[in-house]
């Protein structure tokens, strides 16, 4: 795993290599498995991640609390109304994975479970955009895996340690790579558009409402999607950011260490807190911020 992205780049530069290979070089170096084996797996996950949007925009599935289910089918059905039948997409893919998510479906961790809505919707809608074949697309999930394990070792991808900045910011970091690369982005406007992509999601709070991964949780992997994308069309387009991708990242873990502890998914503070959800939460099951009953 590399440390750095600065790292990560240098390899693929001195190595005359490209991203995807110099990550999937790394885990075959680390896990002891053949290359195919690797991309088998990372197919099976897309797949996942595609059923699960599926499933989501189908708006039959409802969580256990009530709090969530049928928002992406009801965004999907009667958009777009301002930006766009692609925009529209994104964000209901995004609620609609959280909402399986919610309802105990399966879904893929990436980064989390409380992120897992970001990158399958910017992949679902860059396959539509850029007309990328499975095959670009686990390259493209490779970049995002190779940025993740960068924040992992840097930061931190746990709400509970560093706020939401830490699952939906990394998403979006990592989905912000994948579609960079996808649109042919050079390898400094990879690293541009992580930077980009968390700066602008630095000390976000985890505070969901009951303990649960579903309000704001679902609303928060739409908006850091469509982050990704806008740091990815910025990086694309020749915009720079002055603080290198790992410096951003830095700053993530430090802010999250410094955040509060009623900030950082224990349902103490932020919207949870708030009469309105306090009221909501009398009426619900009691769950523990990891979704247990008690």
């Amino acid at each position: 795993m590399h440390r750095s992205v600065a790292a990560l780049i240098e390899d693929a530069r001195e190595h005359q290599l490209s991203l995807p290979e110099v990550v999937i070089r790394s885990e075959m170096a680390e896990s002891g498995r053949p290359r195919e084996e690797i991309r088998e797996r990372i197919a099976r996950t897309l797949a996942v991640m595609r059923g699960a949007i599926e499933e989501g925009l189908q708006g039959d599935m409802r969580s256990p609390s009530g709090l969530t289910g049928g928002r992406a089918a009801r965004l999907h059905a009667h958009g777009p109304r301002l930006l766009g039948e692609t925009v529209t997409a994104i964000l209901a893919r995004a609620v609609g994975t959280l909402e399986v998510n919610a309802a105990m479906g399966l879904i893929v961790a990436a980064p989390t479970a409380g992120a897992a809505g970001v990158l399958p919707a910017i992949l679902a809608s860059a396959s539509d955009i850029l007309d990328a074949d499975d095959e670009r697309l686990v390259d493209a999930m490779l970049v995002a895996g190779g940025v993740g394990g960068v924040i992992a070792h840097r930061a931190s991808l746990a709400g509970a340690a560093g706020g939401c900045q830490a699952e939906t910011g990394s998403a979006a970091a990592m989905g912000a790579a994948a579609v960079t690369w996808l649109g042919g982005g050079t390898h400094d406007q990879v690293s541009t558009s992580i930077a980009l992509s968390l700066q602008g999601m630095l000390g976000l709070i985890c505070d969901p409402i009951g303990g649960l991964v579903e309000i704001p949780c679902i609303y928060r992997n739409a908006s850091a999607a469509m982050q990704a994308l806008a740091a990815a069309e910025m990086a694309l387009a020749g915009l720079d950011f002055p603080v290198p991708a790992d410096e951003v990242i830095d700053v993530m873990g430090e802010v999250g260490r410094k955040m509060p502890v009623a900030y950082r998914e224990t349902a103490q503070g932020g919207l949870a807190a708030t009469p309105s959800a306090r009221r909501l939460v009398q009426i619900q099951p009691t769950r523990s911020p990891s979704g247990i009953s008690r």
